[in-house]
């Protein structure tokens, strides 16, 4: 048994820190409230601590023996041109003090939109963001590869596209705004093009690929893409999760750009998709070929994916 850091208990912290419980290690969560604060699910074998994940300090005693230090902590989206550079520095001032691997949960931002035909995004391009939530993304993992590189951490990054499945809740795509509509049978309106073929990362997929490179030292020094399910648009997504759910056949609509403009008014969360926006205007596809050549994880099946995707929000929705 190991000890294992996680900062941050969103969606992708907190099956981390399920999944490596499972696994029999001892794992300690960081969040600004800790036990006590918002509904932390108690996990057996997962400790919750509170402190500010920005503070190096602190960061770094509670780092202090440690394996791997996770680093799946986020800002609220807004935040992020302001925040992120703080919590970067902290996780690598941490993982550096303790001598913890920094495992670094990133997402596909950084690349941008890539100019040209649209083709899967591979590990090896270069970062194209011009907004300052990929800039951002890109010059953390940047900062923390040229550490890797001198020799004062060890560090890896496991990118992700959008998040789908049980516990994710937030933005608008197949959560929150979209899987109550799907159970009552009701039209649902999405950004972008539905037709569009997407990429869309299952979250237990996420954590196991994140508790695999901890301890592997062939993956550290670079960037890897979760494995992920070959891509389907936002239309056939809800499709098969409507069948699932027994409601028949949803409708679903393109937000017009005014409607969203004029949304953004109102919706931070919306305001601040429009950087991104471009994923889902056209296809937005992830090669995870190299991760699975090398590692033993792979996606889970899209059906698997989907009931158990249902089965999560049916119990959530219950009155």
């Amino acid at each position: 048994m190991s000890f294992h850091l996680v900062v941050g208990h969103g969606p992708a912290g907190a099956a981390t820190a399920r999944l490596l419980a499972e696994q029999g290690h001892e794992v300690r969560v960081v969040t600004r409230s800790g036990p006590g604060g918002g509904a932390v699910p108690a996990v057996e074998g997962v400790e919750h601590l509170a402190l500010d994940a920005g503070d190096p300090a602190a960061l770094a005693r509670a780092a202090r023996g440690a394996v791997a230090l996770h680093g799946c902590a986020a800002p609220p989206l807004p935040q992020w041109a302001a925040r992120w550079p703080a919590l970067v520095s902290s996780l690598c001032a941490a993982a550096e003090d303790s001598g913890a691997v920094l495992v670094m949960l990133g997402n596909l931002y950084g690349y941008g939109p890539q100019a040209g035909p649209a083709r899967p995004l591979t590990e090896d391009l270069a970062p194209a963001a011009a907004g300052p939530k990929g800039r951002v993304r890109a010059a953390g993992w940047e900062q923390a590869r040229a550490l890797h590189k001198a020799g004062r951490i060890r560090a890896v990054e496991v990118r992700a596209s959008d998040f789908f499945g049980p516990g994710v809740t937030d933005g608008g795509h197949l959560a929150a705004r979209v899987m109550p509509n799907v159970f009552k049978g009701r039209p649902v309106a999405v950004l972008g093009d539905p037709d569009a073929p997407h990429s869309w990362t299952y979250l237990p997929d996420v954590a196991r690929a994140l508790a695999e490179v901890a301890v592997e030292e062939r993956a550290w020094g670079r960037a890897w893409h979760v494995p992920t399910v070959p891509a389907a648009s936002v239309r056939a997504m809800v499709g098969l999760l409507a069948a699932e759910a027994g409601t028949g056949p949803v409708a679903v609509r393109r937000l017009s750009p005014v409607l969203l403009g004029a949304a953004g008014l109102f919706s931070p969360l919306l305001r601040e998709l429009r950087e991104v926006r471009y994923q889902f205007d056209r296809p937005f596809t992830v090669d995870c070929s190299a991760y699975e050549a090398a590692f033993t994880v792979r996606a889970t099946p899209l059906q698997e994916q989907v009931a158990a995707t249902v089965a999560w929000w049916r119990e959530r929705l219950q009155p």
